[in-house]
């Protein structure tokens, strides 16, 4: 146990007042978190029916495609591979969450239009915005699922901080300040004995 001084009295009262903004703090940056989050979630709703819908349209388009045209595997050869995603970071109360950005390049047939016709080209239109939605998509999910992991750690520090460490610090003010109070007692009725047997 804490000695029960004054100057320990002192430093466990400030230690409280710290550890009581500091709950504060915690509490307050978890409702942001969870704001953020509750957001995104009702965004990622939204953007996953826009890929659901249009991933339908896009093999609609593309067995529409092999029907028509017979050659569909090698014009697929001929789409370049796309590097256009770039990655970035921005942070939310201390949480760094990626911002993806997906620059789409010049929208062109890369195949001979001898070889192909409208299905083929509908069914790249489909699967260039399918892309585009599954880079947005993708930013959304990396973001909800590390302001989830950030809500947890924040969730547990302020439990910590309001179970265990607030509790701890009164326990030790009640003590220390029952201490202080039980000597000043005995040191008042020592007085009173001293001034009785002077009076005497």
């Amino acid at each position: 146990m804490i000695n029960p001084t004054k100057g320990n009295l002192l430093r466990v009262k400030n230690s409280l007042e710290l550890a009581t903004v500091g709950f504060e703090l915690m509490d307050r940056k978890r409702n942001i978190l969870i704001r953020e989050m509750m957001g995104l979630i009702d965004r990622a709703r939204e953007v996953q029916g826009k890929i659901n819908s249009t991933f339908s349209e896009a093999y609609d388009a593309l067995l529409k495609a092999n029907v028509a045209e017979t050659d569909v595997r090698s014009i697929a050869y001929a789409v370049p591979v796309d590097d256009c995603v770039t990655i970035l970071e921005k942070s939310v109360m201390g949480v760094e969450i990626p911002t993806v950005k997906y620059v789409s390049p010049v929208a062109r047939p890369y195949y001979g239009v001898h070889s192909s016709g409208c299905a083929t080209d509908r069914a790249y239109a489909c699967f260039r915005r399918v892309k585009e939605l599954c880079a947005e998509l993708a930013e959304i999910e990396s973001s909800i699922y590390r302001l989830a992991v950030a809500i947890s750690k924040t969730q547990k520090r302020a439990n910590a901080l309001k179970n265990i460490v607030i509790p701890n610090y009164r326990g030790e003010i009640a003590y220390i300040t029952d201490f202080l109070e039980e000597k000043e007692r005995e040191e008042f009725i020592r007085m009173k004995v001293i001034k009785k047997q002077k009076e005497k």
